[in-house]
């Protein structure tokens, strides 16, 4: 699924974020930076041991990367120039009101989504891919976060111009999520 946002155009495939050959991919991070499961473990065997390296430099400057913030490697062995290392929120499923966050979990994800954005930007980047970010071990419910996900990078790309984003789900199912909230959100997707 593709559709033009002024001169960006953002898709929804379905695939493995390792394989994009955008010139920057979107790492599902933990705070440490030093891998794990999920797209971290996957992006780090793919991309060898240097991705590693730049972590451990980048701990060591600022103690590795706060929940919504994002840092920036060499993407190694990956397709991809860079990989931009961001950290989603943790589900907490702990919320006296389930429209509501208790941890802002949800102004965390789209701080999530800019920063990686603004990254790519600054860079100079001028294609991207993303992963669903925080809703594999962090639990954080997908249709949610794909409202948020699309909507953060459409009003982004309304202001900052990128040749393509693309969001890369690795199940038919989670992309049929997003496609859903891609047409949940119409008008507000589209130019």
């Amino acid at each position: 699924m593709k559709t033009q946002i002024g001169k960006t155009t953002l898709s929804l495939i379905q695939g493995d974020i390792t394989q994009q050959d955008t010139e920057a991919i979107v790492n599902a991070a933990n705070t440490t930076l030093l891998g794990g499961g999920g797209v971290d473990g996957a992006i780090h065997r793919t991309g060898g041991p240097v991705i590693l390296e730049e972590c451990k430099k980048i701990r060591a400057k600022q103690g590795g990367c706060p929940t919504g913030e994002a840092v920036i490697t060499t993407a190694g062995n990956l397709k991809a120039k860079w990989v931009i290392h961001t950290v989603g929120p943790v589900w907490s499923g702990r919320r006296p009101d389930p429209a509501e966050g208790k941890y802002r979990e949800d102004d965390l994800l789209r701080n999530a989504y800019q920063n990686s954005l603004r990254l790519a930007q600054e860079k100079g980047i001028h294609s991207l891919s993303f992963p669903s970010i925080s809703t594999g071990a962090y639990r954080f419910p997908i249709e949610r976060a794909a409202r948020i996900a699309l909507s953060t990078v459409k009003d982004f790309v309304n202001h900052h111009t990128f040749d393509e984003v693309q969001f890369v789900l690795f199940s038919e199912k989670d992309l049929n999520v997003y496609e859903e909230a891609w047409e949940e959100l119409g008008s507000e997707i589209g130019n």
